[in-house]
């Protein structure tokens, strides 16, 4: 069955591309492109979708996309004109099957009454064409309880001869090893030659007598072969010989009839088979011409290959080199306890050392990386499913689709950006009758956006709607007890009530959350992926939702700092500068804090023991500031007892192992000498008071460091 279930995988994955594929040719159509060769590419891309469907006997999928195939046929013969109502209905179309494909994957039911009701709307355009001769399609699944006779894999015999050096053992070689190496490449026969040896009496032990002829078959290539001997290069006489192979010259019967009945009918049945068995490319236009047929008609280089590897592969590379980043903090740390004379010769090569880690580290972190593009897509599908049930015409617009982000950012990112894209249709985007009276264009638009700073990923939700009613939540807050009457609070502050649990601004219970229901889910579920969130709305003119999140979440460039007697990191993307500022900078405003001038501003101080209560009283001297800039309160001064160097550091999870967030801390790492350091959210800091909670239960204890372990 793992033979079946890895064709089963592979034909899902290659799915996934094909959506992708069709979703980017319809968004084209929709901006007005009607490149026959667009079109087509579509069309392949369902066809491909229904000939994998057949193999599986997905019947339903099947003859959805059967139809949304014959509609695009009739369009590509000019029977059917590509109209608004009908690009519409084509999204429709196209959301619907992403959800057939989800749902034949995880094996589970779909929407049956969506099903019909999407099904009717496309079989309306086909209504007037009913004259035409109707091609029946009957999908031919396979049968996976039988195994599929694959031909075995092509192999070489190769003979080889290895006659060790004395210098081969004195290095600390075995050829106990070398052998054993080449039996894992394939099935090996091994003869010894002891021809050499000579009488116990006149034998030195040190010298090498024997020999080896090793006859190998395997599917490998003379590369590998030659591979296990490439660490005694020199140090053995070597020669590697392949062998003739009669067997590997013979045709694969089975793939090539199956290849063969493909191009010679060019039947829609035969296709369903070989998408199933044949390695299909990753882009449907690619799926009926070759590398060099598209080369030579569009004048475009041909795709460069791509490798699928299990993510489970990657995310343990990365702890090893994370791993290998804490090995090389602790080896710093010892040469830096050396004298000066000692460590003159090792500090340049731990230097080399530091400089390969480092592009190792972002060597893996580039293979898991991956553009925003796909998450992109998947919200535009979102918001045509919300215009469509709140009957709101929306127009969703991209930008910075190419940013790539860390995998696992990406797929954090998929429930809150859903709850916030329905949020904007449902209760941002006014009803085209509201866009009207108010002089807008009945149509709303909702912009997503990505992009890189300072070492973050921005993200951006903005409408053109209504905006925020700022009257009403503060009613709300009010009426359910959160805030005082006689509270003033500024705009910002109003903002963010929204993000308080249960909090809801939406008068009725509908399908679709409204502003503010579940948004602290969507703000816990930003902190987790170690980002922050932030509002910024304008009445009649649109609400802007920010997010700012790290390019990755296993590794990072931080400040080590003392705060109190704790040893501290601050991430370097949230620094603007190091400041040790003269007693005259600071001015201390009483009950309003202080505050610290630089170059003729004025920044607010934030002392960081105090906030995370591990100091009570102030300490104004000796401190120095680290310039922070946040997406809460702009930029601000955070006060610490001392500043170390910068390195590059592991992130741990705090909240694995503690059991809970801790408030102004957003996770831990190893520093060079094994102690565990906090890393600090400058984010959060800012918002807690100096004082949080009483001296007899801080936020931050010391036994935190100890129980992180």
């Amino acid at each position: 069955m793992s033979q079946n279930n890895s064709i089963r995988d592979t034909l899902f994955e290659e799915c996934q591309d094909l959506l992708e594929a069709l979703d980017e040719g319809l968004n084209q159509i929709d901006e007005g492109e009607r490149d026959p060769e667009v079109i087509n590419a579509v069309f392949r891309a369902v066809q491909s979708i229904k000939g994998g469907a057949g193999a599986f006997a997905r019947t339903e999928l099947v003859a959805f996309a059967h139809t949304y195939e014959t509609i695009f046929d009739e369009v590509r013969s000019d029977r059917l004109i590509l109209d608004a109502p009908l690009i519409k209905t084509l999204f429709r179309g196209a959301d619907h099957l992403v959800q057939l494909v989800e749902a034949a994957r995880a094996d589970t039911d779909h929407d049956a009454e969506m099903y019909q009701a999407i099904l009717s709307d496309l079989n309306a355009y086909l209504a007037d064409n009913d004259d035409e001769e109707e091609v029946e399609f009957e999908p031919m699944a396979l049968d996976f309880s039988v195994a599929i006779d694959l031909p075995a894999p092509e192999t070489s015999v190769f003979t080889i001869h290895f006659a060790p050096h004395e210098a081969l053992y004195k290095n600390g070689h075995d050829p106990v090893f070398l052998l054993r190496s080449l039996a894992e490449l394939g099935s090996t026969e091994a003869v010894l030659d002891h021809g050499d040896l000579p009488d116990i009496e006149k034998m030195d032990p040190a010298d090498a007598y024997l020999k080896w002829s090793i006859t190998l078959e395997t599917s490998e290539g003379e590369g590998p072969v030659r591979d296990v001997f490439e660490f005694v290069e020199g140090l053995c006489d070597l020669t590697v010989n392949k062998e003739e192979n009669p067997a590997s010259t013979e045709e694969s019967p089975v793939l090539s009839d199956e290849i063969q009945s493909e191009e010679s009918t060019g039947q829609e049945e035969s296709r369903a088979t070989a998408i199933a068995l044949n390695d299909q490319p990753s882009s449907p236009a690619k799926a009926e011409t070759s590398p060099q047929d598209v080369s030579t008609r569009t004048g475009a280089k041909p795709p460069s290959p791509s490798l699928r590897v299990d993510p489970d592969r990657v995310d343990r590379l990365i702890n090893t080199v994370g791993e290998l980043i804490i090995n090389q903090s602790m080896m710093a740390q010892r040469v830096s306890q050396l004298s000066q004379e000692q460590r003159r010769d090792i500090e340049n090569d731990l230097e080399d050392y530091k400089l390969l880690a480092r592009d190792i580290q972002e060597g893996v972190m580039a293979i898991r990386a991956q553009p925003v593009k796909p998450l992109f897509r998947r919200m535009a599908r979102i918001a045509r499913e919300a215009a469509h049930a709140t009957d709101k015409l929306v127009r969703f617009e991209t930008s910075g689709e190419s940013t790539e982000v860390d995998k696992t950012v990406i797929e954090g990112l998929v429930d809150p950006l859903t709850h916030m894209i329905r949020n904007a249709v449902d209760h941002g985007v006014e009803t085209p009758e509201q866009r009207r009276e108010a002089g807008k264009d009945e149509t709303g638009t909702i912009h997503i956006s990505a992009s890189h700073r300072s070492g973050s990923v921005y993200i951006e939700i903005r409408d053109d709607g209504a905006g925020l009613n700022r009257q009403k939540i503060f009613d709300i807050a009010v009426a359910k007890g959160l805030i005082q009457q006689s509270a003033e609070l500024t705009e910002s502050e109003i903002d963010n009530l929204l993000f308080l649990p249960g909090f809801s601004t939406a008068s009725e219970i509908s399908n679709l959350s409204g502003r503010g229901v579940g948004m602290d889910v969507v703000k816990n579920a930003v902190i987790a992926l170690g980002g922050r969130t932030s509002i910024a709305s304008k009445t009649g003119a649109g609400t802007v939702f920010s997010i700012v999140l790290p390019l990755t979440l296993a590794v990072m460039d931080g400040m080590v700092i003392t705060v109190a007697d704790q040893t501290m990191v601050v991430p370097i993307s949230s620094i603007v500068e190091t400041i040790r500022a003269e007693t005259d900078d600071v001015h201390n405003l009483d009950a309003l804090g202080r505050l610290l001038s630089i170059r003729g501003n004025f920044v607010p101080i934030v002392d960081v023991a105090q906030r995370l209560n591990l100091r009570v009283e102030k300490n104004d001297a000796e401190q120095v500031f680290l310039l922070a800039d946040t997406v809460a309160s702009g930029q601000t001064a955070l006060a610490v007892d001392a500043i170390h160097d910068q390195r590059q550091v592991v992130v741990k999870s705090i909240e694995a192992a503690y059991g809970r967030r801790v408030p102004g801390i957003s996770a831990a790492t190893i520093l060079g000498d094994g102690k565990i350091a906090m890393i600090v959210d400058p984010e959060s800091i800012v918002q807690l008071p100096d004082v949080a909670r009483s001296k007899d239960t801080p936020l931050f204890s010391k036994e935190l460091a100890h129980e992180c372990k």
